[in-house]
């Protein structure tokens, strides 16, 4: 939809620039169009060489400022390394989301909880010398909400990790990723796993309670 959008507005610009060099006179639109193939054709080396740089100027412009950022979510006020803390080093969710197995929500983890760690890891990096300004003034870590759920909607977190369902099948691999990318969830993607797992379907005692 968003192609179909972008190529229907290139061709209304395209047609108010040849009306405009046309001086608003539609008349003219065909006179003009043969005199600006003429000069491309006169000047087609020149147009080729401007045009491979404008591509190559845009897909650098991709390469560097867009392309690393593709698929990341908001930009955290720590940045938490998910494949550095539960891919390589391991650590089991729960001991950061502390909340997720006796709750309806997993929790964030507090300040307290990172220094447990860097207090002696690290200790005197930017980043955890932050964490610290954050413990000594009373602030909370304003970690910044990646995954989304209709406010109508009741998730209960103790409940699927009772379950059995590991948290990979709604976050994806977050082992492998430095910033998560987060989600909307939406109903159709809870029905689909409620079907395959053969679970609760009634709208009031499943989700909307």
């Amino acid at each position: 939809m968003e192609i179909l959008l972008a190529t229907l507005a290139t061709l209304i610009l395209a047609g108010i620039a040849l009306l405009a060099a046309a001086r608003g006179r539609p008349s003219q639109i065909l006179p003009v169009l043969r005199s600006a193939l003429a000069a491309v054709s006169g000047n087609r080396p020149q147009i080729v060489l401007l045009g491979l740089a404008a591509l190559f100027g845009a897909a650098l412009v991709y390469l560097v400022y867009i392309h690393p950022f593709v698929g990341l979510g908001p930009e955290q006020p720590i940045p938490f390394s998910h494949r550095v803390h539960a891919g390589v080093k391991q650590i089991d969710c729960r001991f950061c989301h502390h909340g997720v197995e006796r709750s309806t929500h997993p929790g964030l983890p507090p300040v307290q909880k990172c220094l447990f760690c860097h207090n002696y890891i690290i200790s005197q990096h930017p980043q955890i010398r932050k964490e610290h300004r954050y413990f000594d003034t009373g602030t909370p870590t304003p970690w910044r909400k990646a995954n989304f759920l209709p406010e109508h909607v009741l998730f209960n977190h103790q409940r699927h990790i009772a379950n059995d369902i590991q948290c990979e099948a709604c976050h994806g691999k977050v082992a492998q990723k430095d910033r998560l990318a987060g989600r909307d969830f939406r109903m159709g993607f809870c029905i689909e796993c409620h079907r395959r797992k053969g679970a609760n379907l009634d709208c009031w005692l499943a989700c909307h309670s």
